[in-house]
């Protein structure tokens, strides 16, 4: 327990998976909490001043799957190996503790054991810093699991939105910056948990003199040009690293700056109203991502979510992107055979930093040497296909390992070297491939063959000896031994033989004998498991140290594996969906025919149904279209998804995907804007409405002339008339200060005459029909304004009560009549219908309908037999089918 409690002191806040043999142990409050999120045994063992010591514990062959389930509940948990055997422990005296030491702290940003991480997502782990003075942001972000590091300067009002371009897991930041008005907003943008550090890590100091440790240089001149706000970000990301590896080596890939051109900026308000990555449920599916993802490899699979949640900004790569899509498009029996090989090929890139971090195993050496094997395999398909866009050629140029013969060694090597079905630790043995070793092959032939060599051995003896009755035998005192009958115990004690053979013991019957080549061979068959666990081992660590070497070449080979995978994917999606190449302009326009929501036609397809395509076009060049269209039309009608699928359509189109549309022309976007919806951020004080306003506001202050904006109902969390106004002013700054391209839903039909006096606005409607007391919605969008909203209507549908309905109807046309009879609308709330209010909202009735009504007005259902009461069933049903 003392050495329990100095070693929980290095990590207070830290959940001590404490090693004691098969177990790791938890006691005190540590096993407490464990014990209830684990839904484990909480016991006690001992005693700590005067009082039982809580204990829980889980065995250390399944703790992967414990340390998942208190990573998901935010804990962080230090993990503590004995680092010395009992018996190294008992040579420093009889009843010397076996040493333990924190050897890594688990965090939900540092994870990299393939059963704790989703496969095909990323994981980012970042730090945030402010400079001196508040004018300079920067955020540093790496993957632990892949290697990828990145960093980059930003305006400390971006710092949210840049933030939530990466798959945050974790979030650092300094505890002297927890005031600054931009780390506040970034930490409560972000729903990944939170870790604040001392101020002493987030200095340009220490993020200078880890760059120097982490990559060996004496100046960090070579890995770029970096201010003093960077290299605090810097700081903090890798003092955290270098803390949870518990001064292991930090093993990043030099740190990379995003594309210089930018990308598409998407706030976290959008990020959530638009789906791209997360549906309002939290989940994946339902999402853009969900609804797109065709990759087959795990790389691939993170970089289609990567480009997804950075969409670019460089023309000429958004081209190159789709140039590879569409080859693949054009040619469907490459694509197939392409695939067919890529989902051979297993997460390199995670493999590789695992290895790199000494966690790897042999199974990462082969997911490693068959990922190679089949990426290789599918760029020679590709190369006997004549020429290939630039993305394609590249990575195939990378992939052919013929012209990289370290690689193409490696690779042959672990094949050769690694048995099929490896076991996941190197440390039990059974992994090496028979031939690859011959000391390995000696000494398993030698543990698994020992019968055979004694019988050889025993043979042999009784040859040179002429004594066939001699054996080689075992027991637990002599160990092996030469037995004869007494009678040839003195042939054996005699020379020549007496040089071989060393007299043991004589007994009644028998006589034994050892010889220095069985003792050798004696001592040899019990070394030999640990040999050859040991021989494996140094096999293991020569391949892991050859992977280390080669770990640029690997993350290179990793990245075309990916960008060949989403070229396929976005091609395997297109032909799927019928999705077409989007035209990128450099002019701010938008015009589509045919478009369509990709997440909402493939739930409607799901239930085999259709899904009804529109056109949009916006011009914010002020040119022959408009740039701000005013949509409006019934609730459900379909204005959301109208508005939701055209800025879909620009993040698909510029993150170098196909778009469903009949024909697209994209003007490249600087910054989408969403605001759709109603939602509360009760825990910071905020209604719904002022949710509403503080995400109107950032549209109307940051949108420029490049933006691409949809806002739906704006204002109507507040009375009529304040909402008509904010709504109003809403728009025309739009219009005339934005001077963005826009789409603007409402239900304030006063905001329609806008159109007329706007120069670059006009009106758009979702068409709807009554039919027989019915509403039909018919999803398509037509020019002009809506007639009216319906409201009523929608709510008979959503199932109000016929008696609310009927009064809804009755206020709202003494409303329309009257608007400032609402004044006296609680005087008559009460009062009867009149005879022409009741007429005027009396059902309509079909002729069918009144021949029933009439039939069941006859009817006495007192008088009625059993008999008569199923005749006039029958009758009823005839009528109902009675066409009018």
């Amino acid at each position: 327990m003392a050495q329990y409690l100095s070693i929980k002191k290095q990590q207070p806040d830290a959940l001590l998976f404490f090693r004691m043999g098969d177990f790791y142990e938890l006691f005190f409050d540590d096993a407490v909490e464990a014990a209830k999120i684990l839904d484990i045994t909480l016991t006690s063992r001992g005693e700590h001043e005067g009082k039982p010591i809580p204990m829980a514990g889980v065995p250390y062959h399944a703790a992967e799957g414990y340390l998942a389930r208190l990573i998901k509940a935010g804990c962080r948990v230090a993990v503590c190996e004995q680092t010395e055997s009992p018996a190294e422990a008992k040579k420093r005296g009889s009843k010397a503790i076996v040493n333990r030491e924190i050897v890594r702290i688990v965090t939900p940003g540092t994870l990299t054991e393939e059963a704790l991480l989703p496969a095909r997502q990323g994981q980012a782990l970042a730090a945030i810093a402010i400079g001196a003075g508040g004018s300079e942001g920067a955020i540093a972000v790496c993957d632990v699991s892949t290697g990828k590091f990145d960093v980059a300067g930003v305006d400390p009002a971006a710092l949210a939105d840049m933030l939530l371009a990466w798959p945050l897991s974790e979030l650092l930041a300094a505890d002297a910056d927890s005031g600054k008005a931009p780390i506040i907003s970034a930490t409560a943008a972000s729903t990944a948990p939170v870790t604040w550090r001392p101020a002493r890590a987030a200095t340009h100091k220490t993020g200078e003199a880890l760059l120097k440790e982490a990559f060996g240089l004496a100046a960090i001149d070579a890995l770029g040009d970096f201010s003093r706000t960077e290299l605090s970000a810097i700081g903090l990301l890798l003092d955290y690293v270098k803390l949870t590896q518990a001064g292991s080596e930090i093993r990043l890939d030099p740190p990379r700056r995003p594309d210089p051109s930018g990308h598409l900026a998407i706030d976290p308000a959008t990020r959530v109203s638009l789906e791209i990555d997360r549906a309002m449920n939290g989940g994946r599916d339902g999402s853009l991502l969900g609804t797109i993802d065709r990759t087959v490899t795990a790389p691939g699979a993170r970089l289609l979510a990567a480009r997804l949640a950075r969409p670019s900004l460089d023309v000429s790569e958004i081209e190159a992107r789709l140039d590879a899509a569409a080859w693949f498009v054009d040619d469907t029996s490459a694509l197939e055979d392409l695939r067919a090989r890529l989902r051979q090929a297993p997460d390199l890139e995670r493999a590789r930093t695992r290895l790199n971090l000494g966690r790897g195993g042999p199974r990462d050496l082969l997911a490693i040497a068959n990922a190679l094997h089949a990426a290789s395999d599918a760029a020679g398909l590709l190369n006997q296909s004549g020429e290939l866009p630039a993305h394609l050629a590249a990575a195939c140029e990378q992939l052919n390992l013929s012209r990289q013969p370290d690689l193409q060694v490696l690779e042959d090597d672990m094949r050769r070297a690694i048995m099929e079905s490896p076991p996941t630790l190197a440390r039990d043995g059974g992994f090496v491939a028979a031939g690859w070793d011959k000391a390995l092959d000696e000494v398993r032939s030698l543990r698994d063959d020992s019968r055979k060599i004694i019988a050889e051995m025993q043979a042999r003896y009784a040859a040179d000896t002429g004594i066939s009755a001699l054996k080689v035998k075992f027991n637990n005192v002599l160990g092996y031994f030469v037995d004869v009958p007494a009678k040839h115990g003195d042939t054996l004690m005699a020379p020549p033989f007496s040089e071989t053979f060393i007299h043991r013991q004589t007994l009644a019957g028998n006589v034994r004998f050892s010889t220095s080549e069985l003792a050798e061979l004696a001592g040899r068959i019990s070394r030999a498991e640990e040999e050859a666990k040991a021989r494996e081992l140094a096999v293991f660590e020569d391949l892991s140290a050859r992977v280390s070497a080669a770990s640029v070449s690997l993350s290179a080979s990793a990245e075309a594996i990916a960008c060949l995978d989403v070229a396929a994917a976005t091609a395997a999606w297109a032909l799927e969906v019928d999705a077409i190449r989007p035209r990128i302009e450099a002019e701010p326009v938008f015009e589509a025919e045919g478009l369509r929501h990709p997440v909402v036609e493939a739930a409607l397809k799901k239930d085999g149904q259709g899904f009804t395509a529109n056109a949009l076009k916006l011009d914010a060049g002020i040119k022959e279209a408009p740039r701000l269209l005013l949509v409006t039309g019934p609730n459900m009608a379909g204005k959301s998804t109208y508005l939701r699928q055209s800025a879909l359509a620009v993040i698909l189109a510029q993150a170098g995907y196909f778009v469903p549309a009949r024909s697209i022309r994209v003007g490249l976007a600087d910054r989408v804007f969403s605001r759709v919806g109603a939602s509360d951020d009760l825990a910071r004080g905020r209604s719904t409405f002022m949710v509403e306003m503080v995400e109107t506001a950032a549209i109307l202050t940051q949108a420029t002339r490049r933006s691409f904006v949809i806002l739906d109902e704006v204002g109507r969390g507040t009375s009529t008339w304040d909402g008509l106004a904010i709504a109003w002013a809403a728009v025309e700054h739009l219009h005339s200060t934005n001077g963005c391209r826009a789409l603007f839903a409402t239900h304030y039909h006063e905001l329609t005459g806008l159109a007329d006096d706007l120069s670059g606005a006009a009106n758009a409607s979702l068409r709807a029909r009554e039919w027989k007391n019915d509403l039909v919605f018919l999803h398509e969008v037509q020019p002009g304004p809506a007639d009216k909203s319906y409201g009523v209507q929608v709510a008979r549908l959503a199932g109000l009560p016929k008696k609310a309905v009927s009064r809804a109807a009755q206020i709202l046309k003494r409303l329309e009549t009257d608007p400032s009879s609402a004044e006296t609308l609680p005087l008559f709330a009460s009062a009867p219908l009149t005879v022409e209010e009741d007429a005027a909202d009396a059902p309509v009735h079909s002729a069918a309908e009144d021949r029933l009504i009439a039939l069941l007005e006859e009817v006495d259902p007192d008088s009625l037999t059993p008999r008569e009461a199923l005749d006039l069933v029958y009758r009823l049903k005839t009528e109902a089918r009675h066409e009018d």
